[in-house]
């Protein structure tokens, strides 16, 4: 079985490999792939029945409404809140995301990554070994270890990350929507949110996108940030309020790391980027060659497994 016509947004050329691209013309008589700003989106929508998605491309009621043979939408990313998913269900649309198990060790492991390079102060002592100074005389850094480490979110990726909080010795608590007692069982205690944003020395958000976590990280819980904290969200930026952040930031008694800056705006870039404890790097927390084969493989298997009658990681049941 085959859909009638495939239209591609935001999906570009070099997000599939070749073998997968061979995949996706297998499974469509027709395929069009269009930009994410392309004026002729809803025109090709009015005759397909396959809509692919990049990663957050908006899709609304208007895009719905002008797309009635449209029966399946996957999205080539594990966050989908830019998806108008309760009236895709009313319009009998199901919608697919990514297997979050395809990012979660590379995003977890990103997290160390960039909390271990700014509490040990290693791009400094890099830069100062190439300069020949080979002395420890001024580092002053601390340890993981003992020390509060805050997850809001212990979703796949929050577990993960806590996991290896726990490895590093911390005092590992969470947040989350429900109660998870598989984690409380090995040692991860629950507080509500803001208690444990007060108290955190290492805070990592691991929330999907939508309108429930939208601005979750507002003013009130931003001046409960502690002194000296280091905070770092893997997440999309939309679970933060920018000008909270950006007034906190002024304070210069905490550091904030993120890495979605491609989805951000210029004006709310260059506001951040001009303190030095905000640090931004590109979207590469998930970027391992390991979840460059586990998203296209999942990307893959949500079509074909709509075709055959059985939807699988569907997020409008």
């Amino acid at each position: 079985m085959k859909f009638k016509k495939i239209l591609m947004v935001g999906i570009s050329d070099a997000r599939l490999d070749s073998y997968y691209w061979k995949k996706i013309r297998n499974l469509g008589e027709k395929i069009v792939t269009l930009p994410k700003d392309s004026p002729d989106i809803q025109k090709e929508l009015a005759d397909a029945d396959c809509l692919l998605v990049g990663f957050g491309i908006k899709v609304a009621k208007d895009h719905f409404d002008s797309a009635p043979k449209l029966t399946y939408l996957g999205t080539f990313s594990i966050a989908y809140g830019t998806v108008d998913v309760v009236y895709a269900k009313k319009k009998k649309v199901t919608v697919s995301n990514l297997d979050g198990n395809t990012t979660k060790e590379a995003v977890a492991e990103f997290v160390f990554a960039a909390i271990l390079e700014h509490i040990r102060e290693l791009e400094r002592g890099k830069n100062q070994a190439r300069e020949g100074n080979y002395s420890e005389a001024e580092f002053s850094v601390i340890e993981i270890k003992d020390k509060v480490f805050g997850i809001l979110g212990l979703g796949r990726i929050g577990k993960a990350v806590a996991n290896i909080a726990l490895a590093f010795g911390a005092d590992v608590r969470y947040w989350s929507q429900h109660r998870k007692k598989d984690a409380e069982a090995k040692g991860i205690a629950y507080q509500d949110a803001d208690t444990l944003i007060a108290q955190s020395d290492f805070l990592s958000l691991n929330f999907a996108f939508n309108k429930d976590t939208e601005n979750f990280l507002n003013t009130k819980r931003i001046t409960k940030i502690k002194k000296g904290a280091v905070v770092i969200n893997t997440s999309p930026m939309e679970l933060v309020d920018i000008n909270a952040l950006n007034r906190k930031l002024l304070k210069n008694d905490f550091t904030f790391i993120l890495d979605h800056s491609d989805e951000m705006s210029e004006s709310d870039l260059r506001k951040l980027s001009k303190h030095k404890n905000c640090i931004i790097y590109p979207p590469i927390a998930y970027v391992t060659k390991e979840t460059r084969i586990g998203q296209q493989e999942s990307f893959i298997g949500n079509i074909e497994a709509f075709l055959k009658g059985k939807p699988q990681n569907v997020v409008n049941p």
